[in-house]
């Protein structure tokens, strides 16, 4: 084989060891039966276009929820999002990642509604251990009501990565060395509901929902998940130690320079509460937020 020849098939070798280690796979458009269930109320779930959009809906009588068919160690987890419009005081949207023991491990997203022409209040908290109070509130740079947007959740042994469409708004980096608690040995459920919580959602309980714009109907699609699958010790296991998946690559291990410059854009313009810069709730900072940049 001639020079060229030698180079062309190294060039090759190694973009074959660059697609074993796995590039971000595209989210992929799946029908919700693909990878959820309902969890409750289900005969408020409304599925449309062969399952590929599936419609929650709250009145008086009851809210609605639903849940993976399956747990997960790690990975990329994302849906696309419509909010209820119009006058959503008291109403709560959520979609969040749970372990299900006493000392469980979650991922928030919680969408508070608000009184018509008020911005929505996107609420994300990360529960590691069975301790949560790291919550953080924005307000989002786009109508949520008006179109589907991505939220998604990149989760793996180095950080958790809160994304809004491309935006990482959250990170929170695994600071175990350091004595905080980090999700790596818990399977997780995705889950998502639509509520009423208008003892607290909306200024703190003081807006009520109003009932005549029931019911209120909160669009769901692009069902994706790219995850470990992780039910026996065994799998936890595997998913734990096997490093082999996109996800435990160096790539991802951290947000990049232009990431971290969207996360301090959103900090600077949209955040409205922020745990770590509370010195009233917390006088001394939270180790974890000296290790997140995310200030």
């Amino acid at each position: 084989m001639n020079m060229k020849g030698v180079l062309v098939a190294f060039v090759l070798i190694n973009l074959s060891i660059l697609a074993s280690c796995g590039a971000p796979r595209k989210v992929i458009d799946v029908p919700f039966w693909n990878n959820y269930e309902p969890s409750w109320s289900s005969h408020h779930i409304k599925y449309l276009n062969g399952g590929t959009t599936a419609e929650l809906l709250l009145d008086k009588s009851s809210g609605t929820g639903f849940q993976s068919k399956r747990s997960y160690l790690f990975g990329h987890f994302s849906m696309k999002m419509k909010l209820v419009g119009g006058d959503s005081a008291g109403v709560v949207t959520a979609f969040y990642l749970s372990s299900t023991n006493a000392e469980h491990d979650e991922i928030d997203f919680e969408f508070l509604g608000n009184r018509t022409g008020q911005p929505y209040i996107l609420q994300t908290n990360v529960f590691t251990g069975g301790k949560g109070d790291r919550e953080q509130r924005i307000y989002l740079w786009f109508d949520p009501t008006k179109d589907f947007h991505s939220y998604s959740v990149l989760w793996n042994t180095y950080q958790i990565a809160i994304f809004v469409d491309d935006v990482p708004i959250r990170v929170f980096k695994n600071s175990k060395d350091i004595g905080v608690k980090f999700p790596f040995n818990q399977p997780m459920k995705i889950y998502s509901s639509l509520w009423n919580a208008d003892d607290w959602a909306t200024r703190g309980g003081l807006e009520k929902t109003n009932w005549s714009g029931a019911p209120f109907i909160a669009s769901y699609t692009s069902f994706h998940i790219d995850g470990c699958e992780a039910v026996t010790p065994q799998e936890v296991q595997v998913c734990n130690t096997n490093g082999m998946k996109w996800w435990d690559q160096k790539a991802f291990q951290d947000l990049d320079g232009p990431e971290y410059r969207k996360l301090h854009r959103v900090r600077q313009n949209f955040t409205i509460y922020n745990y770590c810069t509370d010195r009233k709730r917390y006088p001394t900072l939270p180790l974890e937020c000296t290790r997140d940049r995310d200030l």
